[in-house]
């Protein structure tokens, strides 16, 4: 008796659970801790090993900077080839967003004042990089570059390409920006005898400034890490980047040189991600922001 009395409370109980729509969502809970623990640790254990005194990266053999700046040879900060990959890598980044961001940011204006369907063609041809898939942007601008029009490869044609792949960035997230805002301000400021060009520089560009560090943030962190394009429009060891090292390196023998590059590709785009939020949220303070509902307008 007492045992069919306790299954039928454990029942009932089990069904209370799962039919109280105000419950813990603790079946989510648990699928994103392990999501995050299934993706986060091999990054730490990544970060761990560059730190290993020894050449192994699976058996802990003691704490050194040897793979930072103690090995004469083959350190991060004496190794030719991977002091030319960071500097490529980074020059690559900062070049990108100088000249992506400010693109993108004036075409996202651009085709948020221009209407028809010579607007709609441009921002669907815009938003094609979201589409097509790197590889095939990558071996298409290569065939442009080598065939039709005389760019060499190496460092202008990995330029060219990355700014193509990236200008769709901050066109999406500055256009989303216009749509919470609206033409109001400006046509205020224009009501009270600003010219078309004040408008823009004093009312507009400060209204737009959370998008453009977050378009920044995003694509200096996007063109760090990124390996197909810049891969395909290589000219040698002299245009190779961090990706394309640390990818070599991993088919080979790697020594832990290799954790610690990863390591300052990973702490770099975290320190710039990190700013642009603290900038973004510094900008945004006080702004009424839309919904989703204004962003999906695109």
């Amino acid at each position: 008796m007492s045992v069919a009395l306790e299954t039928r409370v454990e029942a009932t109980q089990a069904e209370g659970y799962f039919g109280n729509p105000w419950r813990r969502p603790r079946i989510l809970q648990a699928i994103t801790a392990g999501y995050l623990l299934w993706s986060l640790l091999p990054v730490v254990v990544a970060v761990i090993y560059s730190f290993n005194a020894g050449r192994s990266r699976i058996v802990w053999q003691g704490f050194s900077l040897r793979w930072w700046t103690d090995d004469p040879t083959d350190s991060i900060l004496h190794d030719p080839a991977m002091r030319s990959a960071m500097t490529q890598t980074y020059k690559l980044a900062i070049l990108t967003v100088l000249i992506a961001v400010p693109i993108g940011t004036l075409f996202a204006i651009g085709i948020d004042r221009w209407h028809g369907r010579p607007a709609r063609g441009a921002n669907f041809t815009m938003l094609l990089s979201f589409v097509v898939p790197e590889i095939i942007l990558g071996v298409s601008l290569y065939i442009l570059f080598t065939n039709l029009i005389s760019i060499p490869l190496g460092t202008p044609a990995q330029l060219l390409g990355l700014t193509t792949f990236q200008l769709s960035y901050p066109v999406v997230i500055v256009r989303a920006r216009l749509l919470t805002i609206g033409p109001e301000y400006e046509e205020a400021a224009m009501d009270l005898g600003a010219a078309p060009g004040q408008a823009i520089r004093r009312i507009l560009l400060p209204l737009i400034a959370p998008a453009v560090m977050a378009s920044v943030a995003l694509v200096f962190a996007d063109v760090v890490d990124d390996f197909v394009t810049v891969q395909a429009l290589q000219a040698g060891a002299s245009s190779e980047t961090l990706a394309i090292k640390i990818y070599s390196a991993s088919r080979a023998s790697p020594t832990p040189e290799i954790n610690a590059a990863a390591t300052v590709m990973l702490v770099t785009t975290l320190l710039v991600v990190a700013g642009g939020l603290l900038i973004y949220r510094r900008f945004n303070r006080g702004q009424t922001v839309a919904g989703a509902s204004d962003f999906m307008q695109i």
